[in-house]
């Protein structure tokens, strides 16, 4: 088997599907199927069926359909125009006013959900109609909501984090602390991001509102209160130990539909149709992650993760130099796989060459989170330009290119990550030693 020819026939192949038309998951499939028919002698079938069954019946997954729920209710009823009402007081100042708060938001969903697409998809439902309805620009709303999104991976609990903890054996506490200031540090370069292009291009932000005195900044303030005290049942749940992730979604959706029903926004017509909604935009992302493991696995079997992989290692680059390059096989391994299945197929490879050139595996496990973070990103296979496609009805290409701004602050934050690595490593040394 000629791995370089499968290689041009799965992209070529990806490409004209995703041109054509297709559904994005029957794509993904797709190549998959062609992939393996045509440089596998393993029976497709069989190998289809028991991927995508075992995709769609992954118990990290019962999470998402739960955080999501948990969004669609805050989105229909009163909390999502309390959180614009509680937010713009203290985001209106800035440059770039209210854009702020799809980053704020994201970053505060973060740390609840574990997974980029449910906080894209829970923060995009709560913003995206407030920022459109009050005139600011929609590529800066779709880009800003698509790069912070991804915080959903570097600020924990992550999911991802512990799939590569279990795989590069790194304790899972340890990544969790470690991702906390270089998360910081990323929410930041995106709002300075914001304020910057704003500053830049004046007339695409709406003029302030009229300002408030102090007595009413806090009294708007006031109305963030229901949703603080949500997001923090849930991460507390969390964080002490009593609920694990899919419990503690469990507790979100319950504590939702508490608030909605104590303010007064909560009946039959909003439950059917948050119901209805979640129902929908987890089917299309599960669709999609069933289509992806099958091709994860196709483009296992035809050997070209390992290939690249194996071709980086004989290459013998000092660490900066392997770093660079790691960087791009996963960005170019980010157009065509989910992150999980990214960090699963080529960590038994990469570790070794990574620990011989004498990297932490603690700081490399938060470089390819934020590495993983870019392919979220990044047409054909970028998840949460899936998700905001399904929102807003935009071609996916358009998302991508409202996005690369975003993708290229991740770039920075791997530089800063290199030149001070104490960023990762500070916080855990301190508290876990």
């Amino acid at each position: 088997m000629d791995e370089t020819t499968a290689s041009i026939v799965v992209v070529v192949t990806m490409f004209l599907m995703l041109g054509a038309g297709v559904w994005v998951a029957l794509a993904l499939a797709g190549v998959g199927f062609v992939a393996m028919a045509l440089f596998t002698a393993r029976p497709v079938g069989m190998v289809m069926a028991t991927n995508i069954w075992g995709a769609s019946t992954s118990w990290t997954l019962t999470a998402l359909p739960l955080f999501i729920w948990m969004g669609e209710i805050l989105f229909r009823t009163r909390i999502s125009s309390d959180m614009f009402k509680g937010l713009a007081p203290w985001t209106g100042w800035l440059p770039g006013r209210l854009m702020h708060v799809n980053i704020i938001g994201c970053s505060i969903f973060a740390a609840v959900s574990g997974s980029s697409a449910a906080t894209a998809a829970t923060i995009g439902r709560m913003t995206i109609p407030e920022l459109n309805r009050r005139g600011y620009d929609p590529m800066m709303t779709l880009g800003s909501l698509a790069g912070a999104g991804t915080l959903g991976l570097l600020i924990p609990p992550s999911i991802i984090m512990i799939v590569y903890g279990v795989a590069a054996d790194v304790s899972i506490a340890r990544l969790f602390i470690a991702g906390v200031i270089p998360g910081i540090v990323l929410t930041g370069l995106f709002m300075l991001y914001v304020g910057g292009w704003s500053l830049v291009n004046p007339g695409r932000v709406p003029p302030p509102e009229a300002s408030q005195s102090l007595p009413e900044k806090i009294r708007d303030t006031g109305a963030l209160i229901p949703v603080m005290l949500l997001i923090a049942a849930v991460l507390g749940s969390i964080y002490v130990g009593i609920a694990t992730p899919t419990e503690a979604a469990g507790i979100g959706v319950l504590g939702s539909l508490v608030l909605a029903l104590v303010t007064g926004t909560l009946n039959w017509t909003t439950f059917r149709d948050s119901l209805f909604g979640a129902a929908h935009t987890s089917c299309m992302i599960g669709f999609i992650l069933a289509g992806a493991a099958f091709l994860t696995v196709a483009m296992g079997y035809t050997g070209i993760p390992r290939l690249l992989a194996e071709w980086i290692t004989t290459m013998q680059l000092s660490p900066a130099a392997l770093l660079v390059a790691l960087t791009f096989f996963f960005i170019v391994m980010g157009c065509f796989l989910d992150g999980i299945s990214m960090v699963v197929l080529t960590t038994s490879v990469i570790l070794p060459m990574v620990q011989q050139a004498g990297i932490d595996l603690l700081w490399f496990g938060i470089y390819i989170i934020i590495v993983v973070e870019m392919a979220q990103i990044t047409p054909p296979v970028g998840f949460n330009l899936f998700v905001l496609q399904s929102m807003t009805g935009k071609d996916i290409f358009t998302i991508g290119k409202a996005s690369l701004p975003f993708f290229l602050l991740m770039v920075v934050m791997v530089v800063l990550l290199w030149m001070f690595p104490g960023l990762v490593t500070w916080l855990p040394s301190k508290m876990i030693g």
